[in-house]
């Protein structure tokens, strides 16, 4: 049996380190008329102004937030996209965005005004119950995105469907 080399045996203990959770940064603009990125909901721990059209919110591993994202061009609206992102944790097979790094589970993409303003409505509901959007339950934004996909009628987010989100959470 040979013995570890010495060089090996310094370095392993540092190799089994877990690795440390990264930021999640989104990237937001405005520019009248043309690009206009922002966040619907969540809460960055630290957001950085690069200059007066950009700006950077940062949020920690596992936060949830809402990015929604018009263009527009000479001839009127080019894009309307809305996507539900959910700050990644490591070893957690997070998806490349553009202008979210590292990435980001998507919990949620609607894409055109139709499906963008239903969502909007849906938050807007789930606000009125006096619920943080950030907050509910991630299986109900998949749920949503299937029924966007499916063109079937949006489910509800009640307080007794939050209160059973809550005790799941609870068990844990």
């Amino acid at each position: 049996m040979t013995q570890p080399s010495p060089i090996a045996a310094q370095t392993w203990p540092h190799a089994a380190l877990p690795p440390r959770p990264a930021p999640m940064c989104v990237s937001l603009a405005f520019v009248e008329h043309r690009v206009n990125v922002w966040l619907r909901f969540g809460q960055p721990v630290r957001e950085t102004v690069l200059d007066r059209w950009r700006r950077v919110a940062i949020f920690e591993p596992n936060a949830v937030c809402c990015r929604v994202k018009w263009i527009g061009n000479d001839y009127g609206t080019a894009l309307w996209q809305l996507m539900v992102l959910q700050a990644p944790l490591p070893f957690d097979g997070a998806q490349r965005i553009a202008g979210v790094v590292p990435g980001a589970r998507i919990l949620l993409r609607a894409d055109g005004e139709q499906q963008v303003k239903a969502v909007l409505e849906v938050i807007d509901a789930i606000e009125a119950l006096g619920i943080e959007p950030a907050a509910i339950a991630a299986t109900y934004w998949h749920t949503v995105g299937n029924r966007l996909a499916a063109r079937q009628p949006l489910p509800d987010y009640t307080s007794e469907r939050h209160a059973a989100h809550l005790a799941r959470g609870a068990l844990r």
